[in-house]
């Protein structure tokens, strides 16, 4: 889809592969394969694919993504905790090499406190952001090519470092950052990544807008019907309250010192009627991570719409249940496309945008 003057630039939409535990293990690859497969017919840029110490080995997964399908983008989580920078880069050159497909990376400094306390590792959050920043900074300067690096940093030295294969520039990858916290902002900052919120509500979204000179991105699912009444019958019945869920999440809560955590468990409490798209009721059950908007096409498109002219251009959807969910939800972007929203003055006052495209076309393959 090409742009023109009228336009906001493209959006790029990601879904979410499934994590290992949603499958028995003897069909797990067969469901990670069939997400990928209807993410890629139905548009998507990319798929992402979570990491820490329940999930299976994102970069294994990510190859068995690139296998499976033509054009797909894994969008990796990676964190320091896990693997040196070199390693990272080594992983995302030897797959440009094999299959000639860029990725993205997913950079998070780790918000599980068992986890790191399981890897010995004791860092505080904000230090954690900072090393995030060092380690990133190291694989883009590997990735380059521009000849041999040297880095001394508080967390990471290398010298004289040199990346084989080298990665052709076309392959270099997307790099996306939480901006939820002051320290996940200063990160996206100095590394020039994309900086993903878990959103409030879209009201409280044109109060306090995105940085406008990061590119911003919103992770949020979506079930939407041509009916309304129908959208709220679906969230229900995929997500019906489960108090064993809920207990669940409280103690989640007692473990995490994530700024999102907090905030959506926050907002929780503010969004509560049906009259609302924006539910978080499938969070505050433990079922997922992102808040969900829920109504007709119309009703959501406009959601969708005004969270762009906030500022908002890359989507990362919730793991799809089926192919089914894929089509309506690219009906939802079909329709905030066509019929645009404009910008309101608290929001961004120097611009107006016509309308938005967004990849959702089967026949967009670019």
């Amino acid at each position: 889809m090409k742009n023109d003057e009228s336009c906001v630039p493209i959006l790029e939409t990601f879904s979410t592969c499934p994590q290992i535990s949603a499958a028995p293990r003897e069909g797990y690859l067969q469901n990670v394969i069939d997400v990928a497969k209807w993410s890629e017919e139905h548009g998507c840029r990319g798929i992402l694919i979570y990491t820490d110490n329940s999930q299976a080995d994102p970069w294994l997964i990510a190859q068995i993504i690139i296998q499976n399908t033509n054009r797909l983008a894994p969008l990796v989580a990676i964190q320091p905790a896990y693997m040196h920078p070199y390693a990272v880069a080594k992983m995302i050159v030897t797959l440009g090499h094999l299959y000639g497909r860029r990725v993205y990376l997913n950079v998070v400094a780790g918000g599980f406190k068992n986890d790191l306390t399981a890897l010995n590792d004791a860092t505080p959050h904000d230090k954690r952001y900072q090393r995030l920043t060092e380690y990133t900074l190291i694989i883009k300067q590997l990735l380059d090519g521009q000849g041999p690096v040297s880095f001394s940093g508080e967390f990471y030295e290398i010298n004289n470092l040199r990346l084989t294969p080298p990665l052709p520039p076309e392959l270099f990858p997307g790099i996306f950052v939480s901006g939820s916290s002051d320290a996940g902002l200063a990160t996206a900052r100095a590394i020039g990544a994309t900086a993903i919120k878990y959103p409030k509500p879209v009201g409280e979204c044109i109060q306090e807008p995105p940085d406008a000179g990061l590119d911003s991105g919103i992770r949020v699912g979506i079930i939407a019907r041509p009916d309304g009444a129908e959208a709220w019958r679906v969230a229900h019945k995929r997500f019906p309250e489960d108090r064993k869920g809920q207990l669940t999440h409280q103690l989640a809560m007692t473990v995490s010192d994530s700024s999102w955590h907090h905030q959506l468990s926050e907002t929780a409490k503010e969004a509560k009627s049906n009259h609302n798209p924006y539910w978080l009721v499938p969070f505050e059950n433990y079922k997922t991570f992102c808040p969900y908007l829920i109504g007709s096409y119309d009703r959501v498109a406009q959601e969708i719409s005004r969270y762009v002219t906030v500022g908002f251009r890359t989507f990362i959807l919730d793991i799809p249940p089926d192919e089914e969910e894929l089509r309506h939800i690219g009906i939802v972007f079909q329709q905030a496309c066509q019929t645009g929203h404009e910008v309101e003055p608290a929001a961004t006052p120097n611009s107006v945008f016509g309308r938005a495209e967004v990849m959702v076309s089967r026949s967009d393959r670019n």
